[in-house]
């Protein structure tokens, strides 16, 4: 990513993040929750291999026929829209994403406990598109390539993805009836309903700065965010390992450990890179970067708040049977965020800068949302629960 920002310059750079920020809409509807619902399903069921193939196969059929309802939407956007028609190469190469990452089942792999061809293959997915960067983008033209590069990696290693469910799981797809594929769709539409929420405070970002400022403004602020998203993901593996695991033990004690390991670990790294944030941007990005800088920051801090909140989410609250608080944090938080970026744009105050201030505002709301009930219901006394039960 910094390699892409010193050779397509920050205008071009701003026009794929835009692309992107758009196309991750498209790919947060053929989710349509099933990374938690069909996660739950499958840790549940693990030893009913039926039931497994069941689930398999309502869930690709139901995620194929929403990526062909948003691919109509993105061509009707492109031949509608002029904020989209001049540049719909880039839209429909960066649509390949969508295909991808249906293809690629996460939810398969951690409701299986088999989180290490998740990282594999993710690890795949980024060198195939780092090393065809490297190889085929050399200049500003090229940026066109970008999406498609993108988009390729995601193929890949989705098609990797199968291969590994068909061979080495055994898995056979079968043809459901209407009734059980509209079973596994409702029983999906609350987490949908939270992701929705969630992309709603972190892709339109992106995507409310390209209506209302400049593609180079997307550029700056696409770029302390992408450091961002990095950095949070390197939890991601242990929210993937957590959340089959307490859905089966119900292990509070362990959990608890783990949460405030992780915790201590996240603010001491931000802090580090907080206090060497501005060589560090220098570093990657071969110019100071003022803008970054700053929105980098504020993203660190944002980090802090963030990590304990994604622990208290899908690994505690939905695992122990308290989804809603979990979905309900969110979808008030999205709300909020909404009413902010609206006023920002009545109010003509859209900047990189009162973004991602807002940005922090709703991750504090998050957090606040998920602490209330663990601390109301006392779900952090694990003998409570346990005697409960």
């Amino acid at each position: 990513m910094p390699y892409l920002v010193r050779v397509l310059g920050m205008e071009k750079f701003g026009l794929i993040a835009f692309a992107q920020s758009f196309i991750q809409y498209f790919i947060i509807i053929t989710d349509y929750g099933f990374d938690l619902s069909a996660t739950r399903s499958i840790a549940v069921n693990r030893g009913n291999t039926e039931k497994i193939q069941e689930i398999v196969s309502s869930v690709f059929i139901i995620k194929l026929v929403l990526m062909i309802i948003c691919l109509f939407v993105l061509v009707l956007s492109i031949v509608l829209v002029p904020q989209f028609n001049g540049n719909g190469s880039i839209y429909l190469l960066t649509f390949g994403m969508v295909l991808g990452n249906i293809l690629f089942p996460t939810w398969f792999f951690q409701g299986m406990e088999s989180m290490k061809y998740i990282t594999v293959l993710n690890i795949l997915a980024k060198l195939i598109f780092t090393v065809l960067i490297f190889v085929v983008v050399r200049s500003t033209d090229d940026y066109i390539y970008v999406p498609g590069l993108t988009s390729l990696g995601y193929i890949i290693s989705g098609l990797i993805s199968m291969w590994i469910i068909f061979f080495r799981f055994k898995i056979r797809l079968c043809l459901p009836t209407i009734q059980v594929l509209l079973n596994y769709f409702r029983e999906s539409t609350h987490f949908f309903l939270s992701r929705v929420s969630v992309s709603i405070y972190t892709s339109s970002n992106a995507f409310v700065l390209g209506l209302f400022t400049t593609t180079q403004m997307v550029g700056y602020y696409s770029a302390a965010e992408k450091l961002y998203s990095a950095l949070r993901s390197l939890y991601q593996p242990l929210n993937n390992v957590l959340y089959p695991y307490m859905s089966k033990t119900k292990n509070i004690s362990l959990f608890k450990k783990v949460f405030i390991l992780a915790g201590t670990v996240n603010f001491l790294l931000c802090t580090g890179i907080f206090i060497m944030a501005d060589g560090f941007i220098t570093i990657l990005y071969g110019s100071p970067m003022q803008f970054t800088i700053y929105v980098f920051k504020i993203f660190l801090a944002i980090t802090v708040i963030t990590v304990p909140s994604v622990l208290l989410g899908y690994p505690f609250l939905a695992a122990l049977g308290y989804a809603q608080y979990a979905n309900n944090s969110v979808i008030f938080a999205s709300v909020f965020h909404v009413a902010g970026l609206v006023i920002l744009a009545t109010t003509s105050y859209v900047s990189i800068f009162t973004v991602v201030w807002l940005v922090l505002l709703t991750e504090l709301i998050v957090l606040m949302g998920r602490s209330y009930p663990i601390l109301n219901k006392q779900l952090w006394n694990s003998d409570m629960l346990f005697a409960k039960e």
